[in-house]
């Protein structure tokens, strides 16, 4: 299945909380989008890994993305090591995306770095004909390398290289985020309160994407940097 946006995302839920209004977006615009989320986010204070994946279902219905699949990486002590390399390089061959979207450069949370830098790494070796991979059924993968990699912004803010206009689909990413509900604020649940459970968090979220909307005359706005300078055919590609 080759896709034109994929995902790669250290967590469940990493998308829907940095990237679901550009992924919705795509999606109405016909783009095929899948997820790859590289671990269960069994570290996490509350829910279980089980009823996260059960949750990721319900949010990759949301957003009418193509697949979702998860790597089952190691949550917290993943490298960005040969082995996981290889493993994210065969999910690249196997969906051939042109675009990649992937963690935050930084962020609060040691994955986040992590799986930039792990997923960018692995677009690159992706597209070298000496390294092997083989798919589920034993069979040579193609080298493939995306046109574009860029990353999306998580808790720590970070200046965006460009911004998408999500004003259509700030509820929809709302809804994905909620698809959430073990991670997410619950006035029922009796579980410790985390960062990203706290009522403010999803308030804080909103607070950002009306600034980034705002700065480009809109008025929901999802950030994202890139390591290599964007171009444009003309000045009127540009908002």
């Amino acid at each position: 299945m080759k896709l034109d946006i994929l995902v790669l995302a250290s967590h469940p839920d990493d998308a829907e909380i940095s990237c679901a209004g550009t992924i919705a977006k795509h999606v109405a615009m016909g783009h095929r989008v899948g997820i790859v989320d590289f671990t269960k986010g069994e570290l996490g204070t509350r829910g279980t890994p089980e009823l996260r994946t059960k949750e990721a279902v319900e949010a990759a219905k949301i957003l009418g993305v193509s697949v979702r699949e998860n790597l089952g990486l190691k949550d917290g002590f993943f490298q960005n090591d040969p082995t996981h390399q290889l493993a994210v390089v065969r999910a690249v061959r196997k969906f051939q995306p042109t675009i990649v979207l992937a963690n935050a450069v930084y962020d609060r949370h040691i994955d986040h770095g992590k799986g930039a830098s792990l997923a960018y790494d692995a677009c690159f070796l992706s597209g070298l004909v000496r390294v092997e991979t083989f798919d589920e059924n034993r069979k040579k993968q193609q080298p493939w390398r995306p046109a574009n990699v860029y990353h999306f912004i998580q808790s720590l803010y970070i200046e965006p290289d460009f911004i998408v206009d999500i004003s259509d689909y700030w509820e929809k990413k709302v809804e994905a985020i909620k698809a959430f509900k073990s991670q997410f604020y619950d006035p029922e649940s009796n579980e410790a309160e985390t960062y990203v459970s706290n009522p403010g968090f999803v308030k804080m979220l909103e607070a950002r994407a009306i600034d980034w909307g705002y700065a480009i005359g809109t008025k929901y706005g999802e950030g994202f940097t890139t390591r290599r300078y964007p171009g444009v055919k003309s000045l009127f590609d540009l908002l």
